[in-house]
């Protein structure tokens, strides 16, 4: 009898996917060389039997008990999401804050059983659908306030479930992973086209949940763009906003719960905007010997109306670090695409924008925007690599206007540099646009640094802290498509007014009165029995 697959409970895909041992020790070596370090040493990912989960604090009760389990692989797998955090964690085999129990729903109404017991005595309930949050979205820290966590899985609750051919959209179950998503779909001639970096372990439900960010890097970049109604069950009850191309009646009731991250009720269907498959495609690779010229570059383009599907601008140590190029020149890598016409006075318009730039097209024997697409969905495993040797590697991300992008990028980079210097020893930084808007880009930092045995989670979180601290202070968002969870939501708090906080907090209050919803993701949680006594959610 064959074993199924299973996801690794710890990292990143499957058990037997990633990088194998010679890969990591290469690695290894690579950066031994790069930060002048004497070593490093490779750890062994955790397994399940190693594990000290604490006994379950809940029990189902008898109508339910079908739907949930409390399996230590189970409970292990719904403990993290994918961040560096998450996994040093999972190296140090800490699993403190383990769902006391995870459920499947199989259809709507036992969802709404579960939610309601969850009420009832005061249990945290914490959405997940694919576990690929980056900030803590699904992590059962929930603080003392409540009687236990359980954490709602939404794999049963999936499938393309209607197709509007006439309107170009489709009603979808939030629990549908993006792979099987596509391709329910392609028999149709439609697409989604919605790809994140963890497009096939995420499901439709997330992406909404959290704005995540997708395939287009102009125009259409977020979820929200394709968002044409959805239907949430929260603990007050169902609700389902009304299917329109557009409308004006007041505020848009569908985009409350766009970046709700769970904390107001359960997505459990959306009707989705959708586009036929593309036909036509053009795309080239443009070198630049200075950054700045490559920023111009890019910025004449988002505001020229020509809407590529990939504006993406790789620095000299991003092209060097993802192996798209040997570091000598910073790499605008352009892509259009359409099912409609041929594309070639598009992208002969916005080649000609860069040549007024000093940008160079160049025939090469590996394509760089193939070589970079290979290192983005390797990305994910090369951090798992990273975590197993103990160095540092991870993520920031924002947005701001172009006027303020120079002191930004500067003064962010300046801080994290700084930090990592001091508490690492050296660091390398690269940067990248992932998106880019007429009125300003969406710049993405990676960071590689040595780490010290036992001490990379309180490194990268210095390192983190002074960035996100550079990042407010200079005018951009602390995230971009990455969304809040529990890792941003101190610098988010500062971020929005405080009317705003206390009107999303007065929402919550009447779409979850028990406080259970994903507490800690955007506010800080009171607990079951003190939601409703006050507290501004700082």
């Amino acid at each position: 009898m064959v074993t199924p697959t299973r996801r690794k409970f710890w990292g990143w895909g499957l058990e037997g996917e990633g990088l194998d041992d010679a890969e990591v020790e290469q690695l290894g070596n690579a950066f031994v060389r790069r930060f002048a370090i004497d070593g490093v040493r490779m750890q062994e990912p955790p397994r399940v039997d190693e594990l000290e989960l604490s006994p379950p604090r809940l029990a189902p009760p008898e109508s339910l008990q079908a739907a949930f389990s409390a399996h230590p692989y189970e409970r292990a797998a719904h403990t993290y999401g994918r961040s560096f955090r998450d996994l040093i964690r999972a190296f140090r085999r800490d699993y403190a804050h383990a769902p006391d129990l995870v459920a499947f729903p199989r259809d709507e109404d036992e969802l709404v059983a579960i939610l309601d017991w969850c009420s009832s005595i005061g249990a945290a309930a914490i959405p997940f659908g694919g576990g690929s949050s980056v900030v803590g979205g699904v992590e059962p820290d929930v603080g003392d306030g409540y009687r236990g966590a359980v954490s709602v899985d939404l794999r049963n609750l999936g499938g393309v479930l209607e197709i509007d051919q006439v309107s170009r959209a489709a009603r979808i179950a939030a629990g549908t992973l993006g792979p099987a998503l596509e391709a329910e779909l392609k028999p149709h001639g439609l697409t989604l086209r919605h790809f994140p970096q963890s497009f096939e372990f995420s499901t439709l439900g997330g992406w909404i949940a959290t704005r995540s960010g997708g395939h287009f890097a102009t125009l259409y970049t977020h979820i929200d763009e394709f968002v044409e109604a959805v239907r949430v069950v929260t603990p007050r009850g169902a609700l389902e906003t009304r299917r329109l191309p557009a409308s004006g009646a007041g505020p848009s009731v569908e985009r409350l719960f766009c970046g709700s991250e769970g904390t107001l009720g359960v997505i459990t269907e959306a009707w989705m905007r959708l586009q036929p498959r593309p036909r036509y495609r053009a795309g080239a690779s443009v070198y630049f010997a200075d950054f700045a010229d490559a920023v111009e570059a890019a910025r004449e383009v988002a505001q020229s109306g020509l809407h590529p599907s990939n504006c993406r601008l790789l620095d000299h140590d991003e092209a060097l670090l993802s192996a798209s190029g040997d570091g000598s020149h910073s790499i605008l890598v352009l892509g259009f695409e359409s099912a409609d016409h041929e594309l070639g006075p598009w992208i002969s318009r916005a080649l000609e924008i860069c040549r007024g730039h000093k940008g160079e097209q160049r025939e090469e024997a590996e394509d760089p925007a193939a070589l970079w697409r290979a290192s983005f969905l390797r990305g994910p495993h090369m951090r798992d690599a990273f975590a197993r040797l103990g160095l540092i590697h991870e993520t920031f991300e924002t947005a701001v206007t172009w006027d303020r992008f120079w002191d930004l990028h500067e003064g962010v980079q300046d801080a994290a540099r700084q930090a990592a210097r001091e508490v690492c020893g050296g660091v390398a930084i690269s940067s990248r646009f992932a998106y880019v808007y007429p009125d300003g880009p969406a710049p993405y930092y990676s960071v590689y640094a040595p780490g010290r045995p036992g001490q990379e989670l309180e490194q990268w979180d210095q390192i983190k802290a002074a960035a996100a601290e550079a990042i407010l202070r200079l005018g951009g968002t602390i995230t971009h498509h990455h969304a809040v969870g529990r890792d941003h939501r101190p610098w988010y708090l500062r971020g929005v007014p405080e009317l705003f906080t206390g009107a999303l907090r007065t929402a919550k209050a009447e779409l979850d009165p028990a406080g259970i919803m994903n507490p800690g993701v955007l506010m800080r949680p009171l607990g079951a029995a003190d939601f409703n006594r006050g507290g501004n959610g700082q």
